[in-house]
């Protein structure tokens, strides 16, 4: 198992959180089976930016984005550099600390799809 530490998120960690997760797992699926209930509209497709999260420790260690992420990344709400989607983003080994952005982009819930 991997630890991820969750920085504190106003809604969905208030307190952060420190979880074990498989690797070969995504991050977005380790932080939904551990109670974090991180926005995913496109269930996990990588159709959508709402599972964003920017990698604060340990992005060095992840497999580098497709240009298909890379492309929806552009479109996230505070995009920086260590930016992720969650949903592609596999667990490894190494342990990360991710942060949730507090606002997401969700075309569909907001009528601009």
């Amino acid at each position: 198992m991997t630890q991820i530490i969750v920085l504190p998120h106003v809604e969905l960690c208030p307190d952060g959180a420190v979880i074990d997760a498989e690797a070969g797992k995504s991050v977005c699926e380790s932080l939904l089976a551990n109670g974090i209930d991180i926005e995913h509209a496109c269930e996990m497709s990588c159709a959508c930016t709402t599972c964003h999260v920017i990698v604060r420790e340990g992005f060095n260690t992840l497999e580098p984005a497709e240009d298909e992420e890379e492309d929806l990344l552009d479109k996230a709400w505070g995009l920086e550099p260590q930016s992720r989607l969650s949903c592609q983003v596999a667990v490894g080994d190494a342990p990360l600390v991710i942060e949730i952005p507090r606002y997401t982009i969700n075309m569909a819930r907001e009528g601009k799809h």
